[in-house]
């Protein structure tokens, strides 16, 4: 049986603006309704941030609990993931929604440069941000923005700071960071099978027209997707999107192109070995 492909869809991030498109999430509520539709459309996981009442992103535990409240009852058995990312806050602030227990969280474990500055992310504060999702329960997502830090995973998993099977994502299309280049795509795969096993689960993600380009390489390839407005803003150059459950729809197209089955949610929460919704 093919395997199923897990989507993921990345529903506000901490940059895009109704500026950018009106269709971006911005508030508790429009990201629970824009998450339902896109939980509808197949997404089975919701990757999370969230932005203050001026709409800059912030890491602030109380919005994390009332998206994280409202999602678990509107997408009932969703897998929710809340951002550790270094644009929400500093230092140990961006593990404060650790103790929610989500189901996961994304996990940068190494510093790389972003258009203009760099996403600093420290060894002491990656063991932190690491230890606290083991006494949490909560499983991290390995953000790969470069070869380094997939070998990271695996040497923390090795040493017992990463406690399960590290599922890695492959971020690429960050300007001055990993370009969208398929021998390296192909060469990240080749690494985690070698790392983690042949049967490894893994994902990818790539940054604004470079999204559908990933969709498409590892839905062919038998990993896993991301996609949503965080990440991309667009249906192609001429067209916005007109919301995260379209993003949604193209990837479970592209999935239907090569005969992979768009995962629920209990098979992916099966596939990640996460406990129970």
């Amino acid at each position: 049986m093919t395997r199923p492909c897990i989507l993921c869809v990345a529903i506000t991030g901490s940059l895009p603006t109704k500026e950018n498109n009106p269709a971006v999430p911005i508030t508790v509520q429009e990201q629970i309704e824009s998450t339902q539709e896109a939980f509808e459309a197949g997404a089975s996981i919701a990757h999370c941030h969230v932005r203050d009442d001026a709409g800059a992103p912030t890491s602030d535990p109380e919005r994390f609990a009332a998206l994280k409240e409202g999602l678990e009852k509107h997408c009932p058995g969703m897998i929710v993931q809340l951002s550790t990312g270094g644009r929400s806050g500093a230092g140990r602030a961006r593990g404060g929604m650790l103790p929610l227990r989500p189901d996961m969280a994304s996990l940068s474990v190494g510093s790389n440069n972003f258009p203009t500055r760099i996403y600093e992310n420290p060894p002491d504060l990656v063991d932190w941000l690491a230890s606290e999702m083991i006494a949490h329960d909560v499983k991290p997502e390995i953000e790969a923005f470069d070869l380094s830090h997939i070998l990271q995973a695996a040497l923390m998993h090795k040493d017992g700071r990463i406690k399960d099977t590290p599922y890695v994502q492959f971020v690429m299309g960050v300007k001055n960071a990993m370009p969208a280049d398929r021998e390296v795509f192909d060469f990240y795969i080749k690494t985690v099978k070698r790392l983690f096993g042949e049967d490894a689960h893994w994902c990818a993600a790539g940054i604004g027209p470079q999204q559908i380009v990933l969709n498409e390489w590892a839905i062919a390839a038998g990993g896993h997707a991301r996609t949503g407005l965080e990440d991309n803003v667009r249906l192609d150059r001429e067209t916005l999107a007109p919301s995260n459950a379209a993003l949604v729809k193209r990837a479970a197209d592209i999935c239907a192109r090569h005969e992979r089955p768009v995962a629920t949610w209990r098979e992916a929460r099966k596939m990640l070995g996460l406990r129970a919704a």
